[in-house]
């Protein structure tokens, strides 16, 4: 039985693993840390509610690096999931810095500091399709690297420095890089759940760009399961990308989430300018995470964005009632 930490536990995947670990790892614990206190229910599902092998701490990565460690060596975990990040590549192009802070600085001394404790078997760090750029091809994980916001670079950053070190000094990590993953929880600033909660409210979906812009998506237990296999199967010092075999288009992927809500296409969003620096095309090629952990994703795209509308109308009263516009923070 094994020990999990799961890094930026607080946010929706993060949860989504942790419960993915609960039901199907048979953990020694699991133990989520996020920068947050713990989330309301309609964002934390309550995942790990009166499961004594759970537990949430509240620390920041980089501004409490020495509670962090302490829970650490604590718990000393055979693996750690790293979830933390400054997400939001639209919102990098101002105050830059703050992303290279937390996805390369702080990530880096953690695994610095790592490198001395034998108890750790294996680091997961989740990277993101957004590195090899826009493509016309499904992007192998030996791609060039092509970030297209500061945000890409700052998580190539970390990606890079993971591969000197495993490569020069035995450090334990593999590197996955998902596809756009979605689940119940997930902020509103998020295209499917602000598409759903748009629908429920009655209000507009703003479609940037028109949607042309074309993007994979799995669902947030797909990537759990992911991760699982990773943790048991993977050869250390490998990077694996986890998607879906075909991109879609966002003005496709809201007219299926029109259709999840039965609504007309045209009264669920509108039509605005696209944002700044938005890439056309996202697509990964998994095979290699098939070949040697035998993953690749099982929930439908349907199947998903039916329960998205469930969790939607489950939580309508206090989900409209939240800002949905994205707030960079520390």
């Amino acid at each position: 039985m094994k020990a999990y930490v799961v890094l930026g536990g607080g946010g929706s995947f993060g949860l989504h693993t942790a419960k993915y670990l609960l039901d199907h790892a048979d953990p020694r614990t699991v133990i989520s840390i996020g920068r947050n206190p713990e989330k309301p229910e309609p964002f934390s599902l309550d995942i790990g509610k009166g499961d004594p092998r759970y537990v949430y701490h509240q620390i920041h990565v980089g501004h409490e690096f020495d509670r962090l460690m302490d829970v650490l060596d604590a718990e000393q975990p055979e693996v750690i999931v790293c979830f933390a990040a400054q997400g939001e590549g639209a919102a990098s192009w101002k105050r830059s810095w703050r992303f290279f802070d937390t996805n390369a600085t702080a990530l880096v001394r953690l695994a610095e500091e790592l490198m001395s404790r034998d108890y750790l078997e294996r680091f997961i760090q989740i990277g993101t399709s957004e590195l090899y750029g826009s493509v016309d091809a499904a992007a192998r994980e030996d791609a060039p690297l092509q970030p297209t916001s500061p945000y890409a670079a700052s998580k190539a950053a970390f990606d890079l420095y993971l591969l000197s070190v495993s490569n020069t000094l035995g450090f334990p990590m593999n590197i996955l890089r998902p596809s756009n993953a979605y689940a119940p929880g997930q902020l509103l600033h998020r295209v499917i759940p602000r598409a759903v909660v748009a629908g429920l409210s009655g209000t507009k979906l703003p479609l940037q760009g028109g949607g042309r812009a074309e993007k994979s998506y799995i669902h947030a237990r797909d990537l759990g399961r992911a991760i699982h296999l990773v943790s048991e199967k993977a050869p250390l010092g490998k990077v694996y990308n986890a998607g879906p075999p075909e991109p879609i288009s966002i003005r496709h992927l809201v007219e299926k989430v029109a259709k999840a809500l039965e609504l007309p296409f045209d009264e669920l969003c509108e039509v605005v300018p696209d944002r700044l620096g938005q890439d056309s095309r996202y697509w990964l090629d998994s095979s290699a995470i098939k070949q040697d952990v035998g993953w690749e994703p099982q929930i439908s795209l349907e199947e998903g964005l039916a329960e998205m509308v469930e969790w939607g109308r489950r939580y309508i009263d206090q989900l409209e009632e939240i800002d949905p516009t994205y707030v960079l923070r520390a």
